[in-house]
């Protein structure tokens, strides 16, 4: 991207402004609570910590307010109206609570929002049993519809894992007939409540980040959260766009023609490859900083250091964006540079940043003909 060295700046800051959250959600990888915690970041220092963003230079990272559930930060409308004096670029991921208004969702105009993620993980049952609250599915349908009507550029996330995965064809078609353009798509970390009895398999990852690839053929934008494998499938699908995937793949396209009535068109092509600590950098409710929101492994704090420096000067931080760094087969893989497998995944299962993503069935080249 024009203007970025990911090595010197991130493109995107995610900033865990509180832990408090009206939600229960089982995979919550902040164990959200409903009041905010006694060390979170008071209004002097969070401003501070944004004021040290604009030292990156134009153009400045996108820093994303998130949670918890960042309505529940306390002063959180002068932390945007100083992000919009600023000229700092900022979206906002509230929870769909009784907090979210529609009046609340006109400030976000007033702020100058540049985006607002909204979460939806499946239809009524299966996003109502992730998301632990009765009647958040039709609250969070009528808030898509709200933020369309005003104009707001916005997105829905998903979380995939097994008790949500079939889902995705039925979300795919809401988007579509929502007019939704982004789709980001969350893989299960072991992190919070993340739970593992909810992780997919290697062949089932690989077969859902497929489809998502072919799923970008309907004219919407697909971004993957921990699951860099989707720049790797991206590029191997190569200038004719076909798609080979196993019977989780086959499963999801037939269910999504079937209830779309039409087949996709061209499928997307480029990559951006940013991963946990490049191009990406995470500021938790109490300034402690990590290389993703999922990779629990501090290097540094806000509240004594200015990001710019944490970000540039961290050790492991330096480390871990050199691809010839990565161990096991991710070290070994053609790919490691696009895709590099995600650190978070990696270190949950093996305590090691650098290690082998255990999501990937892919077996590098220079593996196979050794």
């Amino acid at each position: 991207m024009m203007g970025y060295n990911f090595n010197e700046k991130p493109l995107l800051i995610f900033w865990e402004t509180t832990k408090a959250c009206g939600l229960k959600c089982e995979h919550c990888r902040a164990s959200a609570i409903l009041e905010a915690l006694p060390d979170e970041m008071n209004y002097d220092e969070s401003i501070d910590f944004l004021s040290h963003i604009k030292e990156f230079g134009k153009p400045y990272p996108i820093v994303i307010l998130t949670g918890g559930d960042m309505l529940r930060k306390r002063r959180i409308n002068d932390i945007m109206k100083y992000l919009k004096d600023a000229e700092i670029p900022f979206s906002v991921s509230p929870a769909v609570t009784e907090m979210l208004t529609d009046e609340r969702i006109k400030s976000f105009l007033e702020f100058g929002v540049s985006s607002v993620s909204i979460s939806l993980d499946g239809m009524k049952d299966v996003h109502e049993k992730v998301r632990g609250v009765p009647g958040v599915f039709d609250d969070t349908v009528r808030v898509v519809e709200k933020l369309i009507k005003e104009g707001i550029p916005m997105q829905i996330n998903t979380v995939v894992m097994r008790s949500t995965v079939n889902d995705l064809p039925k979300v795919l078609k809401l988007i579509l007939d929502k007019s939704v353009k982004v789709w980001e798509v969350f893989f299960l970390i072991k992190t919070g409540r993340g739970i593992d009895r909810e992780d997919l398999s290697p062949e089932e990852y690989e077969d859902v980040n497929k489809y998502l690839l072919y799923a970008t053929g309907y004219g919407i934008r697909i971004r993957t959260v921990e699951s860099p494998i989707f720049r790797r499938i991206t590029l191997q699908s190569g200038s004719t766009g076909r798609i080979e995937g196993g019977p989780l793949y086959q499963k999801l396209v037939s269910e999504t023609e079937k209830i779309i009535g039409k087949k996709p068109s061209a499928i997307a092509k480029s990559v951006i490859p940013t991963r946990d600590g490049y191009g990406i950098i995470f500021v938790g409710h109490n300034g402690d900083v990590y290389p993703s929101g999922f990779l629990p492994y501090k290097v540094g704090n806000v509240k004594n250091q200015s990001i710019v420096d944490i970000y540039r000067k961290s050790e492991l931080l330096r480390k871990i964006r050199d691809p010839d760094n990565l161990v096991g087969k991710c070290g070994f893989c053609e790919y490691r540079s696009v895709c590099g497998g995600s650190r978070a995944r990696a270190f949950a299962y093996s305590s090691d940043p650098f290690g082998t993503d255990p999501s990937c069935s892919y077996m590098p080249k220079s593996v196979v003909s050794a």
